[in-house]
């Protein structure tokens, strides 16, 4: 099929598939088709480069042609001024931004249900729509109905992998500093990391190769001194799976249970040996997550104040400033968002500092201690002689293999009315590598006759052995 064919039927898809509310923004479709059919023109031979290819974008990366909202009513009409740096990167690469996905709003949520534009979708079963997993739940919509060949998204503690595995089709998170966040509306700095969605993993790793780049504007993008640390894969050779105990929890569901056990058995009839590994800091991941997130969110946050930023609350003449601060962020921020704030400034505030702040920053030091324990490579982000120290061992795994989520996506109109705890839980298998800052992928495999997402997780910057193993469960 020709781009500009491809592109014609991902606009007829956006068409068709609106009642899912995959996007908060399009672009305008002649000029979409009108820049497809410029690349198309000087497209090479290349079949895996990303030329002429519709893109969409999660609403709270930053774009220059169109709103970036981060799905809240306090940015409803701010446009900003550039592109992110991966936008950019897109745009160079020959790509197309077809439009902005949307999400939760600023990224707080598990199901894409807490957006000032409405819920997302998922797609459609005989008892109603399945949640589209959160937040980036956009993204992973737009891809799985076919709106566009790929998205990007964000992944703080598994707003990637969850929606991927709630849909169908593979969410990558990569290494927390390899590809940039210069120009992302921020939710947790030290957790944030651009995601990729795509319908496999070779579509997926293309979008990698093209992102994956040293950034001088992001303080946290990985310096190229210590990209050269970095391992290449070993692809070819006979990979030891780790299986992690500590997932196969009693809320694990018997269907997401047979598809791990599948993909074991499949991956060991390829040749792969398969060892058992304990993560014991893992029971207390998800707790040391939702205390560290909402601290740095809360802070985040605070400069939408409706003079810096944001749109600002009107009254009358004479109101004082601080009861049009308080009037502004009431209406801007939904629920869920203010529910956050409190959380993280309670635990910021003096009396919780010792208790919960600084526990869960030693709980994620545990967890990181954890996978470097398990893993044969060393943590290269480790000193010169630690790294000498943890030389490759021998009884060390190469990757982890387990569930990206303890059950199949849910009924939407059963999450918009639960209790935000329980749908914490949603993020228990995710986190654990978002707290190690691990490339992690969602793959979608056979469960029972549907789609469950099975997650492979690596060493700190082994990305592309991550990749290549999805290949092997794809």
């Amino acid at each position: 099929m020709s781009l500009s064919a491809l592109a014609k039927q991902c606009i007829a898809n956006q068409s068709s598939h609106a009642h899912l509310n995959a996007f908060v923004s399009l672009a305008d479709k002649a000029v979409v088709l009108a820049r497809v059919a410029a690349a198309e023109s000087t497209r090479g031979r290349h079949d895996d480069d990303l030329v002429g290819q519709l893109i969409a974008v999660k609403d709270n990366i930053c774009t220059s042609d169109l709103p970036t909202t981060a799905s809240s009513g306090i940015l409803k009409s701010f446009v900003s001024p550039y592109d992110a740096t991966v936008v950019k990167q897109l745009r160079d690469a020959g790509a197309v931004i077809s439009g902005k996905t949307n999400m939760d709003e600023f990224g707080m949520g598990s199901h894409s249900a807490h957006s000032h534009f409405g819920p997302v979708k998922g797609l459609s079963r005989s008892e109603g729509h399945a949640s589209a997993g959160g937040s980036s739940g956009g993204s992973a919509i737009a891809v799985a109905s076919g709106q566009c060949i790929a998205a990007l998204g964000t992944d703080t503690g598994g707003s990637v992998r969850l929606p991927a595995a709630y849909t169908g089709i593979v969410g990558f998170k990569p290494s927390y500093g390899l590809l940039s966040r210069w120009g992302v509306i921020a939710y947790a700095n030290s957790l944030d990391t651009i995601g990729i969605l795509a319908n496999d993993a070779r579509q997926t790793r293309v979008l990698f190769n093209k992102l994956n780049a040293y950034d001088p504007h992001d303080p946290t993008s990985l310096p190229p001194s210590t990209r050269q640390r970095l391992r290449t894969s070993k692809l070819g050779r006979r990979l030891r799976i780790g299986i992690p105990v500590d997932y196969n929890i009693t809320s694990l569901d018997p269907t997401v249970k047979r598809a791990w056990i599948r993909s074991l058995r499949d991956l060991e009839a390829q040749g792969h040996s398969l060892h058992n590994v304990s993560l014991p800091a893992t029971r207390h991941a998800l707790s040391a997550y939702y205390v560290l997130a909402p601290a740095e969110a809360s802070s985040n946050l605070a400069k939408y104040d409706g003079v810096r930023y944001g749109s600002r609350a009107e009254g009358p003449d004479g109101t004082p400033d601080s009861v049009l601060f308080s009037k502004t962020r009431g209406q801007g921020f939904g629920p869920e968002v203010q529910r956050r704030i409190l959380l993280g400034a309670f635990s910021l505030s003096a009396q919780a500092m010792d208790n919960y702040f600084i526990q869960a920053q030693k709980v994620r030091r545990l967890v990181q201690r954890d996978f470097d324990s398990v893993f044969a490579a060393p943590n290269p982000l480790l000193s010169v002689e630690d790294v000498e120290k943890e030389s490759e061992t021998e009884n060390g795994v190469d990757v982890l293999v387990c569930p990206t989520a303890p059950t199949s996506a849910p009924l939407l109109e059963k999450v918009q009315n639960q209790d935000p705890i329980d749908a914490y839980m949603n993020d228990v298998f995710t986190v654990p590598a978002s707290l190690a800052g691990l490339p992690a992928i969602s793959v979608p495999v056979d469960g029972d006759g549907e789609k469950v997402g099975m997650q492979v997780i690596g060493q700190y910057g082994d990305d592309r052995m991550v990749l290549d193993t999805a290949q092997l469960l794809g």
